[in-house]
């Protein structure tokens, strides 16, 4: 790959399709061309406002094409990209300035206001906006800017994005990506789902991770794809745009919306191509039903943002339930205990992984860094899995506690610090139950002072945290179970309450 940006490996695409529909919307439709020209403006408008290559930019703005462009206007330029969730608030998104130390904020309009003295301590030099409807500041600045037409000359090592994944501490860490890791996946992903330029994808995923942003887009772009690009998951709209299109990518709560859709079925479904889930794990049973509903087994996939994907069932031969298909051409998977050696096919152990596609390490983390490597250059994931005699990989556990609620990452630890920080609340444990629509509940056990605290207190502490990651019930115990080590037994109280959101 050498010297190469990876928005030069896309605009060779987009050049043999410059007139062809790229994002099509509710009323409107931007080109391959016009999109390309449209990240020159915005490139040219960042470069203007003193951005320069290797300069992080802090982006948290709703789905929209000028949110396209902006990040491939960051690629173009050499720019870091960084996205938030639009959920975090400005007491989330505080840390990340301070963390990420950026040259400029994109934010929404409405959160301008609340986020410019943030900015200005945090030290950024520039604050844009952007707004879903193409309005703000930076379409603005883009309209009057000189287009940047050439691309930043970047080696395959260089950073091109930073994504944040909160820490089991309670500190989120940033997953440095280079140019090099998102053209591997993306290359591979693309052959290996044979996605061909006749290919019309459904998007309506958000764009601040790595399912929405870099798989789906990334891979749909290398074949100049039309793109039905909606704001966001909408039963109804889904079901009126399937029969146009012929490949959908969901997390595993959008599917089972759709099943629970009356009527949904055969007719809907019979233009399509193919269906790819993840970000979470799908059940088996919504595996077994989406299949006896459409026809169609869906693609499962494993991922994360310091990895991309990792194994993918295949496009032609068996997908199977309850599994994640096989590694990725180039990747290397094995499974270990504690120690890192290797366990032999149908031992149970850590997900270790080793590929062009493994991120540089966490953005100002060393030491973190140095401590979830081996020796030998294999990333240790955390998942806990078994490997088939075929190969094939099976995700039986998180090592780390993890939630996954409708296809976002929640530490528990993050939550516990602001509970336990509450005048009254002795300790607490969060915890994640089965959900039938978002796969994992957040829940909270906790233990008094004395008396348990009032649900306004809870609820105003809680309010610094990102709607996702509130828990949804809560229940107060005398006391937390515990082993011989004083470890909070967190599978006793996922067994004990595992019926929670199940009830009426």
């Amino acid at each position: 790959m050498g010297l190469d940006n990876f928005y030069a490996t896309l605009k060779r695409r987009f050049d043999g399709a410059r007139t062809k529909p790229f994002l099509t919307l509710p009323g409107a439709q931007l080109t391959y061309g016009e999109i390309d020209a449209r990240s020159a403006r915005i490139a040219g408008a960042l470069i203007e406002a003193g951005a320069r290559p290797g300069d992080r930019i802090v982006v948290q703005v709703e789905k929209s094409p000028d949110n396209v462009a902006l990040y491939l206007a960051a690629l173009r330029a050499g720019l870091i990209y960084v996205p938030l969730n639009t959920a975090y608030t400005s007491d989330e998104v505080s840390y990340f300035l301070n963390d990420a130390k950026p040259s400029v904020l994109v934010c929404d309009p409405q959160n301008h206001d609340v986020l410019a003295p943030i900015a200005k301590i945090a030290g950024v030099q520039n604050i844009f906006t952007l707004a879903g409807d193409g309005g703000g500041s930076l379409s603005g600045a883009a309209n009057t800017a000189a287009p940047i037409d050439r691309i930043q000359p970047r080696h395959e090592d260089d950073l091109a994005s930073i994504l944040y994944t909160s820490g089991t501490t309670g500190r989120s860490k940033g997953a440095m990506l280079s140019h090099g890791n998102l053209a591997s996946n993306a290359i591979t992903l693309n052959t290996l789902w044979g996605i061909a330029p006749d290919d019309v994808l459904i998007h309506a995923l958000p764009i601040f991770h790595i399912h929405g942003l870099f798989v789906a887009l990334h891979t749909a772009m290398l074949s100049a794809c039309e793109i039905i690009f909606l704001p966001k998951f909408d039963v109804t709209e889904i079901r009126r745009q399937l029969p146009r299109a012929s490949m959908m990518m969901g997390v595993p709560t959008l599917y089972t919306r759709l099943l629970s859709a009356a009527d949904f079925g055969k007719t809907e479904t019979a233009h399509m191509r193919l269906f790819i889930s993840g970000s979470a794990p799908l059940s088996a049973e919504a595996f077994h039903a989406f299949e006896a509903c459409t026809g169609h087994k869906i693609l499962e996939r494993y991922g994360m943002s310091e990895a991309g994907m990792i194994a993918s069932n295949p496009l032609d031969g068996e997908r199977l339930a309850d599994t994640v298909g096989f590694a990725l051409p180039g990747v290397s998977l094995r499974i270990t205990d504690d120690a890192g050696v290797a366990l032999p096919a149908g031992e149970s152990g850590i997900v270790e992984v080793k590929g062009p596609n493994i991120f540089k390490g966490y953005w100002r983390m060393p030491q973190k860094t140095k401590q979830e490597f081996r020796g030998d250059g294999f990333f240790i994931t955390g998942d806990i899995g078994v490997l088939a005699p075929d190969g094939r990989l099976s995700l039986i556990g998180r090592a780390k506690d993890l939630i996954i609620a409708g296809g976002y990452n929640i530490y528990p630890k993050e939550i516990e610090a602001v509970l336990d920080a509450i005048a009254g609340v002795h300790e607490s444990a969060v915890i994640g139950l089965p959900h039938a629509d978002m796969g994992e509940g957040v829940a909270a056990v906790l233990v008094a002072e004395t008396e348990p605290v009032d649900g306004n207190t809870l609820e105003t502490a809680l309010a610094a945290l990102a709607k996702f990651k509130r828990p949804r019930k809560l229940f107060w115990v005398d006391a937390l179970p515990r082993n011989a080590m004083g470890k909070v037994q967190k599978q006793m109280l996922r067994e004990r309450y595992k019926e929670a959101f199940h009830r009426r």
